[in-house]
């Protein structure tokens, strides 16, 4: 059945605004509505400093919208207000008691100090959460994001893989599944499997067809959804399949999402290195450590001759780890056979495990995870180690 955006508009018409003045859409806080496969996403506008406050209005109108005719379920994210012209926030004067708290010499440092920025909530049954990141698409980040997963799962760990690439999801494909998430509990999604892996992906969500035009928010709203509201059971680790780049989907997944790390993958020429730094850069403005650099399409061996031929150049990112002081994880070759088994659903490390390709993709995997053991050791958090 066709859904109607009007229809949707008529019953967020019944929401009221905030402080009960008026109705979400006639305030003009609703955004344009994306409708797929039954779906509907959209986000409200409101005031960045009443966000957490307004979240009862979001479920008001993620309710409202589901009742409009042939919509099966509604994604509402809240975005923040970003006219200038909203007044701030007015904050109490502190009492006297509060205000004697701070000894006076110490008085005019706390009035400059820094806030603490807020957890990172974790979720629920999963040890570590590892991002795969690119500064570019076409770089073979997925594949290697796949085949990092199986060859944590080959050393003995207990692994999901998120499909956070919202706008070319390749995980269906990867990995040969098809079909729908069940859902348990009305809203907890459950994962859908491959070779071992619990998988989720906005692939299984929407056809392979349907164009993703979403806005920021509507993205990040399915992100959120699809970790947060999965059934992942206990899992050693999560690897998550950035989108490509560093915008603000990329950013605000980083800044949100309690990471024990990223990998950033790049091929060794000089363009895809300098977009990997903006990679690098930006998870280290969110305090994200750097578990690697792996330097994927690194060299090409003649399949007739027997000799190396360096196509995208070689040795550049091993070459940008030890300049930047970052760990250098791996050199993935250029290989028909890779390609092949990613593009059948079948990855490398699962289709041929004693393969010289596979070795190399456990050893990738054995590397970064004993990165996070060392930033797990750095923190004071646990670790699991495997032999």
């Amino acid at each position: 059945m066709a859904i109607s955006k009007d229809s949707i508009l008529e019953q967020l018409k019944r929401v009221k605004g905030p402080d009960l003045s008026g109705n979400i859409v006639d305030l003009g806080l609703v955004s344009d509505i994306f409708l797929a496969d039954g779906k509907a996403f959209f986000s409200l506008t409101v005031p960045a400093d009443r966000a957490e406050e307004l979240e009862p209005l979001r479920a008001a109108a993620e309710k409202a919208a589901m009742n409009a005719e042939g919509v099966e379920k509604a994604v509402v994210a809240l975005t923040a207000e970003r006219s200038g012209a909203s007044a701030p926030a007015v904050r109490p004067a502190p009492s006297a008691r509060q205000a004697a708290a701070v000894p006076p010499p110490m008085a005019a440092h706390a009035a400059h100090a820094k806030p603490t920025p807020p957890a990172k909530a974790g979720v629920p049954g999963i040890g570590a959460i590892i991002a795969v990141a690119s500064g570019k698409g076409g770089v073979g980040k997925s594949t290697t994001a796949v085949n990092l997963a199986l060859g944590l799962q080959a050393n003995g760990l207990k692994v999901g893989i998120l499909d956070a690439d919202i706008y070319g999801p390749s995980m269906p494909r990867l990995l040969h599944i098809s079909g729908r998430p069940q859902t348990v509990s009305g809203r907890i999604l459950k994962p859908m499997e491959g070779y071992g892996l619990k998988v989720m992906s906005m692939g299984f969500l929407v056809d392979e067809e349907t164009p993703m035009i979403w806005r920021g928010p509507m993205v990040i709203s399915a992100l959120t959804q699809m970790l947060r509201e999965g059934e992942w059971g206990e899992l050693d680790v999560l690897v998550v399949d950035m989108p490509p780049g560093t915008g603000d989907a990329q950013l605000t997944m980083a800044q949100n999402v309690p990471l024990a790390g990223a990998v950033i993958v790049s091929t060794p020429q000089d363009l895809a290195l300098i977009d990997a730094r903006k990679g690098l850069a930006m998870f280290r403005k969110v305090d994200v450590p750097i578990l690697g650099i792996v330097e994927n399409m690194s060299y090409f061996i003649c399949p007739n001759c027997g000799s190396q031929h360096d196509i995208f150049g070689h040795g550049g990112a091993r070459t940008e780890a030890e300049r930047i002081g970052v760990p250098f994880l791996g050199e993935v070759p250029l290989d028909m056979a890779i390609r092949e088994t990613s593009d059948g659903g079948t990855p490398i490390v699962v289709s041929d495990p004693d393969g010289a390709h596979a070795k190399i993709y456990r050893e990738i995997a054995d590397k970064a995870w004993r990165r996070v053991s060392e930033e797990r050791q750095m923190s004071g958090a646990p670790s699991i180690v495997f032999e």
